[in-house]
């Protein structure tokens, strides 16, 4: 399936969200209550099979986070670009997608360590790389760099 044919079959198939027009992968804007509903569509339905999640990360826009899933199928060899936008920094929360792609496990400790972004329904979800003590998230714009001492 080339770009236009899955940008043509997005629209048709998911109405209510948005799509970016790029240069490279087709970006489908979703709801962040419609994200694994769209997910489990786009990685079971025999026209997409998006089967492989490769990265999984957020960017701080100080107002908001827009976490970004990339996606391909190694059936079709096409690739896509899923974003949600997170509007309540203080309280920013989406479902996990660990039950669709086991690797996310990492991305989403990795994104709850460094943003501060909870995934609801996450295995296990904590801080994988400062450990519960650390004051703060450190890839937020707004993060102020504390002086700790190390014993």
């Amino acid at each position: 399936m080339s770009n236009e044919q899955l940008k043509a079959y997005l629209e048709i198939t998911f109405p209510t969200c948005k799509l970016e027009n790029t240069i490279d992968f087709p970006v489908l804007i979703v709801e962040k209550n419609l994200l694994f509903a769209t997910m489990l569509q786009l990685k079971e339905n025999p026209t997409t099979l998006f089967d492989f999640l490769f990265c999984q990360t957020a960017v701080d826009y100080l107002s908001r986070f827009e976490l970004v899933y990339h996606l391909t199928s190694t059936t079709f060899r096409h690739d896509l670009v899923v974003k949600v936008i997170l509007e309540d920094r203080d309280n920013a929360e989406v479902a996990s997608v660990y039950n669709l792609w086991n690797a996310s496990e990492l991305y989403e400790n990795e994104l709850f360590d460094l943003f501060g972004i909870r995934f609801t329904n996450h295995p296990n979800l904590r801080r994988i790389m400062l450990g519960s003590e650390w004051p703060g998230y450190p890839l937020r714009k707004d993060y102020t760099d504390v002086n700790i001492l190390i014993p």
